[in-house]
């Protein structure tokens, strides 16, 4: 599968980061309960290697927001990770593996930070901040772990269809041969 976007991949992904971003917003009233991890996830086993695209257009939308701080640059990297870990999952089917995943990734959350920590403070600063962040990681993990024991599975049926269906459709402007070539290549 190559890294070049459809017009309609490029549209699923813009909707997709904002919708995430959106779900997020809504739920910043509860300290680290957040829907990014699930959808990062579902990126991840649903466009392979284009998830790169809806995570880093989330990430823009956090920097246009908020600005550029400490906390935000590790939104460069640490979404990879998670990313990284539910590809290599992809396969699994018991909601149980997801749940595991993303409340793992929750728990670790301060730790995976601490390289940007340590970077700008030294171990100590680091170490102190990591620590002192564990109550809100274990929040993290208990979100992490609920939202993608509920939803992980259902969500995945219908993002997949929705991919599948929309790679079908024929796009304006091309045609059969080389849409039939694309999907060939893609294969590979």
């Amino acid at each position: 599968m190559g890294m070049g976007l459809s017009l309609s991949e490029v549209a699923l992904f813009g909707v997709l980061a904002g919708l995430t971003f959106a779900a997020k917003m809504v739920m910043a009233a509860f300290a680290n309960i957040e829907p990014v991890s699930l959808m990062v996830m579902l990126f991840a086993v649903t466009f392979g290697r284009k998830a790169v695209y809806p995570i880093y257009v989330y990430v823009l939308l956090e920097f246009a927001t908020f600005g550029i701080q400490l906390w935000s640059i590790n939104y460069l990297y640490i979404w990879l990770v998670l990313a990284l870990g539910a590809w290599l999952m992809r396969e699994a089917a018991n909601p149980i593996g997801w749940a595991l995943l993303s409340g793992i990734f929750g728990l670790l959350f301060g730790a995976l930070c601490a390289p940007v920590d340590f970077f700008v403070g030294g171990w100590g600063y680091a170490f102190g901040k990591w620590i002192t962040g564990i109550p809100f990681d274990v929040a993290h993990c208990i979100g992490n772990f609920v939202m993608a024991l509920l939803l992980f599975a259902p969500l995945r049926k219908v993002l997949e269809r929705l991919y599948r269906g929309m790679r079908r459709v024929k796009p304006v402007g091309r045609s059969e041969q080389s849409v039939r070539e694309e999907k060939d290549s893609e294969n590979d």
